[in-house]
């Protein structure tokens, strides 16, 4: 694996911190990553979400780095990434995958990509087969928050994403939907199963994540759809179509019903491998012991 180090300490999973600089319409953006273990490398993206970061993928990369290199990052947007006020859309997270596999890498990696991570690796994948060596999906997704709960009533959704990145209303509004007790209601209703995981700590842990300058950018984007990979399922499937690289799409049993019956017709195209865990669009990260026994086989 090559590097792009300006600096390295531990936090967060416990490895050795990196930061790459990446370029985005004239814009230098900074993306921090984490590397553990050694050997084959395996690269994990974390879901988008309000509260995306590497850190939700640290159990799951201790676990694989006994017996590879791990890497986990976080989106430009999100976690310790550049946040800056962008016009946050699919083709930059397109090209800023593509950019960072190729200049990272000089092998094909194997991947691990929760939630709508799923479909950046997947057009990656079709686009550049050769950059991955096997794919994981954890719980993927395709669609976001609010097209999901409301169908396709798409005039609203833009309304709604300015009114967050404006300066004063937008910062009422997200302050209001990153409160504590949002996001242990959130957690409870949509990611995770077990009440006794949402510690005190754990929530705090997260509602810290969104205080950082520019934090309310790129999740707004993300909630009202604006970085849904594609519009329609079928696009999304046809992603998956002659693909030669292996494909697993681990489905979490609890998952909301819309989000798990996409992830199903997901699990039973031709050539994909299919597991059921216990857990929801969350399972990564709060049953990452379950996840790793059934995907370190396939790795």
């Amino acid at each position: 694996m090559m590097t792009a180090s300006l600096e390295t300490k531990n936090i967060a999973i416990g490895g050795v911190r990196q930061e790459y600089l990446w370029n985005w319409e004239g814009q230098q953006m900074r993306v921090v990553y984490e590397t553990i273990g050694q050997g084959t490398p395996v690269l994990l993206l974390p879901a988008f979400s309000t509260v995306s970061t590497r850190l939700e993928m640290a159990g799951l990369a201790k676990l694989l780095a006994s017996k590879f290199q791990v890497i986990a990052l976080d989106w430009p947007g999100f976690g310790e990434s550049s946040r800056p006020r962008l016009d946050y859309k699919p083709d930059l997270y397109h090209q800023f995958l593509q950019d960072f596999v190729t200049n990272i890498f000089n092998t094909p990696v194997a991947v691990v990509a929760a939630g709508h991570a799923a479909g950046y690796a997947m057009k990656l994948a079709q686009k550049q087969p050769p950059v991955w060596s096997k794919i994981v999906l954890a719980a993927p997704t395709w669609r976001g928050p609010l097209p999901t709960m409301a169908g396709k009533q798409e005039g609203w959704f833009g309304t709604v994403r300015e009114m967050v990145r404006s300066p004063i209303l937008g910062q009422t509004l997200y302050k209001l939907n990153t409160t504590p007790s949002f996001l242990r209601w959130m957690y409870r209703r949509h990611v995770f199963v077990d009440d006794s995981h949402l510690t005190p700590n754990f929530i705090n842990q997260k509602w810290e994540i969104t205080q950082q300058p520019g934090a309310r950018f790129a999740p707004a984007a993300f909630v009202t759809g604006t970085l849904d990979p594609v519009s329609d399922r079928s696009d999304f499937l046809a992603w998956f179509k002659d693909l030669s690289i292996p494909v697993m799409v681990v489905i979490g049993e609890q998952s909301p019903p819309k989000s798990k019956a996409e992830m199903e017709i997901i699990s039973q195209l031709p050539g994909v491998e299919s597991c059921l865990l216990p857990g929801s669009l969350g399972l990564h990260e709060e049953y990452a012991d379950k996840l790793a026994e059934v995907i370190l086989p396939f790795l």
